[in-house]
This record gives structure tokens, C-alpha cells and sequence, in this order.
């Protein structure tokens, strides 16, 4: 409640702001409760008293900015200076090595995901520049990621209204399942895909010539 509480006072001192450069500064591993505050901004937004499309443009901007800057940081510094210099700015040993670890595991993938895992969303766009990953690459996986962690946070609070809060932990809870869901989904819509275009070219190769054109080309 009193981590509320002081969401609910920034919100009524600085309105939209609070969204925007709270997320940008949390992607710099500064503190801020990113979610919390996003399920809560679109409860404001059911009340009426926030507009939910202006919401979802500067949480998506403030997201998108602060890791573009993370990534370039570790592009230009590199590992040693971020473990050498992190502890400065949050970036504890522990959950660098925690992010090298899943980076090693699901490599460009750990971008997308990395946002709804706790203590390894801030460090990915390091990492990413570490590993000189091509900004392009980078900007596919960090900004679709981003945009759908923003559309479900905030859709929480303006979907459910005054349950927000008990849907909010929910998603927190298993929002890594519903994202692994999805991305299945997405995999055999894929497949399925792939599969379709496949079979109707070898259907066409497979198709006799008619005789006319045999004729004419005899």
C-alpha cells in the first residue's frame, strides 16, 4: 500500500510525466516500480482521468528510449567498464552475472523475454551492445518486446478496472507462461504457414504440362 501511495502522489503532482521518465530511468537500472505503475496508469484511464492512447505512446517511447541508451553504453563501454563502474548506477555483480547467464542461454530471444523477467529486463540492452549485436536486430526484438509488455500492463489496469490490483499480481506471477504461450502460438502459426506455402509450390511442380503445350513445344 504505501508503494501506491506514492505512485498515486507522483501521478497527482506530475500526471503523464511520471510514466514516461520513470520507465526510461528504470531501463537505466535506476528504481521504479515499471509495472506497478503501468497497471495503475490504465486503472486512471478506466476512471477516466488519463487518456489510455497517450499512456501507451509514452510508456512505449520511455521503454524504448532507455534501452536504446542501455545498449549503446554497453556498445561503447563494454563489459569491463560496466563491472567495473556498475555498482554506481544499481548494476550489481549478482544480476550481471545472472543476464550473462540467460543471454548465454536464449540469446537475441532473452531481449524480447527479458522484460518479463525480474532483475534481468534492465541489464538486456547492455548486454545487447556487449555483444555487438547489429542495432537493427536489436531494435526487432527490444521494441516488439516493449510494445507488448507495455500493451498488457497497462491493458490490466483498464480492462479489469478496481481488480486491477489482484490481476496485476496474477500476470506478474505467470506472465513469462503467458508469454511463452503466445510465443508457441506464434511458432505453429508459423509452421502452419510455412507449411501451406510449401505443399501449393510442389503441387504446382507436380502439375502436368497440358498437351498443347507439349505440342508447341515440340
Amino acid at each position: 500500500m504505501e508503494l501506491l501511495e506514492k505512485i498515486q502522489h507522483l501521478f497527482g503532482s506530475y500526471g503523464y510525466s511520471v510514466l514516461f521518465f520513470g520507465l526510461l530511468l528504470e531501463f537505466i537500472a535506476l528504481p521504479f516500480p515499471g509495472e506497478t505503475t503501468m497497471a495503475y496508469a490504465g486503472y486512471l484511464s478506466y476512471k477516466g482521468q488519463l487518456d489510455f492512447g497517450i499512456l501507451l505512446i509514452l510508456a512505449f517511447l520511455g521503454t524504448t528510449i532507455g534501452m536504446t541508451i542501455t545498449y549503446f553504453i554497453g556498445a561503447k563501454a563494454g563489459l569491463p567498464f560496466i563491472t567495473r563502474y556498475g555498482k554506481w548506477f544499481l548494476l550489481k555483480q549478482d544480476k550481471l552475472d545472472k543476464t550473462q547467464k540467460w543471454f548465454g542461454k536464449y540469446g537475441n530471444g532473452l531481449i524480447f523475454i527479458g522484460y518479463f523477467i525480474p532483475g534481468v529486463r534492465h541489464f538486456t540492452g547492455y548486454f545487447a551492445g556487449i555483444a555487438a549485436i547489429p542495432f537493427r536486430k536489436f531494435a526487432l526484438f527490444a521494441y516488439s518486446g516493449a510494445l507488448f509488455w507495455v500493451v498488457l500492463f497497462l491493458g490490466i489496469g483498464k480492462l479489469f478496472g478496481p481488480q486491477w490490483n489482484v490481476v496485476f499480481q496474477l500476470a506478474h506471477q505467470y506472465s513469462a507462461y503467458l508469454l511463452a504461450g503466445v510465443g508457441l502460438l506464434l511458432l505453429i502459426a508459423v509452421i502452419y504457414r510455412y507449411r501451406t506455402v510449401w505443399s501449393q509450390r510442389n503441387v504446382k511442380k507436380k502439375a502436368p504440362v497440358p498437351q498443347r503445350q507439349k505440342q508447341n513445344a515440340d
